[in-house]
């Protein structure tokens, strides 16, 4: 049996790769067509065209390693029933429960690339690649939006820690490529909704440690005990105080990693920053069903690779007459597209009617098992 697992690995392992190698390919030739529009614009050059399709292949080759693993394996199968191979193994003993054992250990490997490659690999390098993208172009990450980027904040007593004692909305007009804020106004309310002070700044630099340095800062104090008591026009401008800065400090939860998810495809980021980026849309009472759905995605879409090669064991039992190698292939594509449809759908229809995120994101592979199950039981029948 040893012998046979090597044969197995071998033969699936080549299969898997040939079709990677052809579908990134495919992809990397669309995405370079694509691209050359954009060529000739501000900086960017055919050279940076090309950067950016290779730096978004890892992408394509985690959502089409359970398309490939199926393909491929459909075809090693194919080719063991069209030589009799599978026929002669199920003679010496092999059944179907050791074949898909085989089967499970090569997927294995596969799932843990896609888990690799998923979790590491795909956000460096699809931030990287729009990275240079907006760069060379000269362009600012929110210029999309007319009044800029905005996100909430949560105001604590000891600026990082402590209790909740406030609520900060800040406007950003652009957020530059190397993670500086430019055209910044940033309104802070107390407990009591009140607003308390306006601060508006030039730009923002981040220092780490959850702290940035505004340059060029004005700040407008409300006071609200003299607000309420105010009578007359004057008795306004006495309770409202204005100050000017070269440069303050500014403790805040946002940071550069926070900002940019707001730009990000939640399927291109990783289940860690899934993780926090989804604890503070929590804290802050704001949506959170997407980017769970999104976490949970990320961790299922893994053993969509067993459910795949689950699906394509029942194609060894069928023999070379019952139906071309081609045939079966074209089958497999099919069986893949319609996967990733249907994985896609679920995650449309969750979101819309707030489905629980973990059974939107596992739906679709359980279906597909039942469809495999049933497939095996129907072949080992006739």
């Amino acid at each position: 049996m040893r012998v046979l697992q090597k044969y197995f690995a071998a033969e699936i392992g080549r299969s898997v790769i040939f079709v990677l190698i052809a579908f990134l390919a495919l992809f990397g030739f669309f995405d370079l067509i694509a691209e050359l529009k954009a060529v000739g614009h501000g900086g960017y050059k055919i050279q940076h065209a090309l950067l950016f399709v290779l730096l978004s292949m890892p992408g394509y080759l985690y959502e089409l390693m359970p398309i490939a693993a199926l393909i491929g394996t459909i075809w090693t199968l194919s080719q063991f029933a069209a030589r009799s191979e599978f026929t002669i193994m199920r003679a010496s003993s092999m059944s179907t429960g050791m074949a898909g054992m085989m089967l499970i250990k090569i997927g294995l490997v596969f799932a843990i690339v896609t888990f690799v490659f998923g979790e590491f690999l795909v956000p460096a390098s699809s931030n990287m690649a729009e990275r240079i993208r907006t760069m060379n172009q000269g362009g600012s990450l929110s210029q999309e939006f007319r009044s800029g980027l905005w996100t909430k904040d949560v105001i604590r007593a000891n600026g990082k820690d402590g209790d909740a004692i406030g609520s900060r909305f800040l406007n950003v007009r652009t957020v530059q490529p190397d993670g500086q804020l430019t055209g910044l106004k940033i309104y802070e309310f107390n407990r009591n909704f009140h607003l308390t002070s306006l601060i508006t700044a030039a730009k923002a630099d981040y220092q780490g440690d959850n702290t940035w340095l505004l340059s060029n800062v004005t700040e407008a104090e409300f006071g609200e005990t003299e607000l309420m008591g105010a009578v007359a026009a004057s008795d306004i401008t006495t309770a409202i105080s204005t100050r000017k800065f070269a440069s303050k400090p500014l403790i805040s939860e946002v940071t550069p990693e926070i900002l940019s998810v707001g730009f990000s495809d939640p399927a291109k980021m990783s289940a860690y920053d899934l993780v926090n980026y989804t604890q503070y849309l929590a804290e802050n009472n704001r949506e959170t069903v997407r980017y769970e759905i999104a976490l949970w995605k990320k961790v299922v879409y893994p053993f969509a690779v067993f459910v795949m090669m689950a699906l394509a064991l029942p194609f060894a039992y069928l023999h070379f007459r019952s139906g071309g190698v081609s045939l079966k292939i074209f089958t497999g594509i099919m069986i893949g597209v319609s996967f990733q449809l249907i994985n896609s759908l679920f995650s449309h229809l969750g979101l819309l009617n707030t489905w629980p995120p973990f059974a939107t994101a596992i739906l679709p592979s359980l279906l597909f098992l039942l469809a495999a199950i049933f497939a095996l039981l129907w072949v080992e029948r006739h």
